[in-house]
């Protein structure tokens, strides 16, 4: 179908990420989604054996990782043709089919506990949820989404058959009964309400408008519900942070299908919803390595914090990780603006990275700019949502619309972007990027063709300079937006960016305020409290240290009073790629910053220290940026 976008994807199999993200993919390919299921009786696959489906009466998420792996390993058979991973994705495919009953219900739910029953009414928890905790409409969402891309990899029409037999029974229980999709998740029905993505791809897979219907019945439902009121509080421009429990996990999800939804129908409303909320996020609840983050001072750690709290040791959790990069490829496809790729290749750099270990198995829950790095167990939800990460950045990396073609992220690498009127044009990124200032890229189009190179400049960057064919050229370059060359094209053409990183100097602030009335009833606002901390970064990549002094988990500096080029000096990595920050303030031995991902050693118990706390009323004219 051919809904509303500004940038056409390329397809997953022609495009080749190297460097430290095409590493990480390959290890995420060969570790988890070889080993972790391989067949039916995988723990996971288990899960829907008809014995333990029966006794299933918990109210438990784990049949998540189903679906979970399904979108993943079918994304990795398109993109590298591994056959014994094809051999692996349809038989545990084939077997989940197996499971489906006549009613199209395929979940690992006792009956009485199943979504088409409206549960008794019971006590709500602080987190919005019924005493009877239930994800299964969670865990039919990622079996839809991970069917469709089993059948988009095989082109076998039993696994869209059974895709579309789910979409039909959920719309027959919230159309025909008394059953409300707001009901049949915590956090006031966001865990249940993330089914309008999976609703708006089935409608985009057969065409058929009942799956539309079933998308926009969704969306209506979850505005009516007076803690979600998702569209509703969303237009009125309310933090992230205020929509029902401001889980970010969820709310990222819900976000991705009502930005499909806006593509499907082009209502306005929800495109304006989406960036009002965006914005929120990425100006209030990120890291500076770009991962949304929260559970400071709050029951849950996976929740956004109101607007302006800081705190260097407040928690990502890989799963808001993938739902974060989701939103912005949907937005990106949309819209065509350079910002959200920005925050694609910001996040993956840094808290994606940072999360995973070199195994391709191993991953951490929780991230913390400044913390151990503790990676989780075998069940947890995170190790499947990282899998799943590394899977949507190849799709995400290059672009094409009716004028030119789109270079997204910035990587070693290749890809082949189909273009009207040029055909398949070949492009080749040859850089050490993000370690290296200078990035090359060839352009070989099938035949001499005209059309519009847009490369991504960074938000970071300044001074840079063009070449192309080793000729400098005066082209338009605005940091954060897309450079735009414009020519007749040739096989072996180049375009060379230099991209200067110098360090820079970031700072925050965690404040405590103390809110009263004064007697005549006007507010008063008192800082109690107020902590100032700085950051380094270099080009995309945050920096941080391991333990200072090889066991302190905090320090204070004192900064010159110089400009940072004079007491920071990059020096070149000795065992590993880039540059490595040496910090001389004068009074103690220099601290070693390296990039976060790697700070403390890729390992578990590492730790990591981004923020460093400041003396007062220190001022070293830097920048405020994000947690």
């Amino acid at each position: 179908m051919n809904l509303r976008a500004a940038q056409q994807r390329t397809a997953a199999d022609a495009v080749r990420l190297d460097g430290v993200l095409g590493e990480a993919i390959e290890a995420s390919r060969r570790g988890r989604l070889s080993r972790f299921i391989t067949d039916e009786d995988s723990p996971a696959i288990a899960l829907f054996q008809p014995a333990r489906v029966e006794g299933n009466l918990e109210g438990d998420w784990y049949g998540e990782h189903a679906g979970k792996w399904l979108i993943a390993t079918a994304k990795a058979v398109a993109r590298s043709g591994d056959q014994v991973l094809a051999q692996q994705l349809r038989r545990v495919a084939d077997f989940l089919v197996s499971r489906q009953d006549e009613s199209g219900y395929l979940g690992n739910y006792a009956p009485d506990r199943r979504f088409m029953h409206k549960q008794p009414p019971k006590p709500v928890s602080w987190d919005g949820a019924p005493t009877l905790r239930t994800w299964d409409i969670w865990t039919h969402s990622y079996l839809v989404l991970g069917l469709l891309e089993t059948w988009r990899c095989f082109g076998d029409a039993r696994y869209l058959d059974a895709a579309r037999r789910i979409g039909d029974l959920c719309l027959h229980v919230l159309r025909d009964t008394d059953v409300d999709i707001t009901d049949l998740g915590n956090h006031f029905g966001m865990s249940a309400t993330v089914l309008m993505d999976p609703a708006v791809e089935l409608y985009v897979a057969t065409g058929e408008a009942r799956y539309l219907e079933l998308a926009e019945l969704i969306a209506a439902q979850a505005d009516g519900h007076p803690q979600l009121a998702l569209l509703r509080r969303a237009l009125e421009g309310v933090d992230a942070s205020e929509i029902a429990t401001g889980k970010a996990y969820q709310l990222c999800w819900n976000l991705v299908g009502l930005a499909k939804l806006y593509r499907a129908t082009g209502d306005s409303r929800f495109l304006a919803a989406v960036e009002s909320l965006w914005r929120s996020i990425r100006e209030h609840h990120l890291t500076l390595g770009g991962g949304p983050w929260g559970g400071v001072a709050h029951r849950s750690r996976e929740v956004f914090n109101p607007p302006h709290v800081f705190s260097p040791h407040g928690y990502v959790e890989t799963c808001s990780v993938l739902s974060w990069l989701q939103l912005n490829g949907e937005l990106l496809r949309i819209t065509g603006q350079a910002r959200f790729a920005e925050e694609i290749e910001r996040t993956a750099y840094n808290d994606l990275l940072g999360a995973a270990d070199p195994n391709g198995e191993d991953w951490c829950y929780y991230s913390f700019p400044n913390g151990q790095r503790v990676h989780t167990t075998y069940w947890r939800c995170c190790k499947s949502s990282g899998a799943m990460a590394w899977e949507e950045l190849p799709g995400l990396a290059y672009g094409a619309d009716g004028q030119g073609v789109f270079v997204n992220l910035l990587g070693p690498g290749a890809a082949r972007v189909r273009l009207d009127g040029a055909g398949e044009v070949a492009l080749t990124q040859s850089t050490r990027y993000p370690f290296g200032d200078r990035v090359e890229i060839r352009v070989d189009p099938p035949q001499a063709s005209r059309f519009e190179l847009r490369v991504r400049i960074p938000q970071w960057a300044k001074d840079v300079r063009v070449e192309v064919n080793g000729a400098g050229v005066e082209a338009a370059v605005e940091a954060g937006e897309w450079l735009r060359i414009d020519r007749q094209w040739t096989a072996g053409d180049t375009v060379a960016l230099h991209l200067p990183m110098a360090p820079q100097l970031h700072r925050r602030s965690m404040r405590n305020v103390q809110e009263f009335r004064a007697p005549d009833g006007s507010p008063v606002a008192q800082q109690v409290l107020r902590f100032d901390y700085a950051a380094l970064t270099r080009g995309p990549l945050v920096y941080a240290t391991g333990l200072i002094d090889g066991f302190k988990i905090e320090e204070s500096m004192r900064l010159p009073g110089t400009p940072a080029s004079e007491w920071i000096t990059e020096i070149a990595a000795e065992d590993a790629d880039g540059m490595e920050l040496d910090v001389r303030l004068g009074y103690r031995a220099p601290l070693r910053f390296v990039p976060y991902y790697r700070a403390g050693g890729r390992v578990d118990g590492a730790w990591r220290l981004a923020w460093m706390s400041l003396a007062p009323q220190t001022d070293a004219g830097a920048t405020n940026s994000g947690n």
